[in-house]
């Protein structure tokens, strides 16, 4: 029982684990944050430019068949309309995890350039340069 406690404790203070729960967390603030953008601000006017329409309250009902003798229920429905409102959800989620993946990308690939740039070959020293004109005159005689 101990070696299983140890391995939990290696596994859950790795900084993979760690990362990875710290980046569901951030992704589900991120996504109600986004969901408030198109619940409040980008469906409504959207739904006022069509007519008033609420994408939420859009449906289909479907016709109730009764049965002597069995108690009314209520109409099923097919909500379309919240389909819609995920399905622009989505996009929309989708959209600014794209922006933020590719600003992170071209973060990361300027840095790595800027780290695997050459570096210039350094100035020889006044000792260096001084042994260099010494062999050439040598050579030359």
């Amino acid at each position: 029982m101990g070696k299983f406690i140890n391995e939990f404790k290696e596994f859950a203070v790795k900084g993979n684990a760690v990362d990875m729960a710290v980046g569901v967390i951030i992704g589900g603030a991120f996504g109600k944050i986004i969901s408030s953008i198109v619940d409040d601000l980008i469906m409504p006017p959207i739904g006022w430019l069509i007519g008033g329409v609420k994408f939420t309250d859009l449906k289909v009902t479907l016709p109730t068949v009764e049965i002597p003798g069995v108690e009314k229920t209520a109409a099923a429905t097919i909500n379309y309309g919240n389909f819609l409102q995920t399905a622009f959800d989505f996009i929309i989620i989708a959209f600014c995890v794209f922006m933020l993946v590719k600003g992170i990308n071209k973060l990361t690939k300027k840095k790595a350039e800027e780290s695997a740039a050459p570096t210039p070959e350094p100035e020889p020293t006044k000792e260096e340069k001084l042994l260099t004109e010494i062999r050439d005159i040598l050579k030359k005689q």
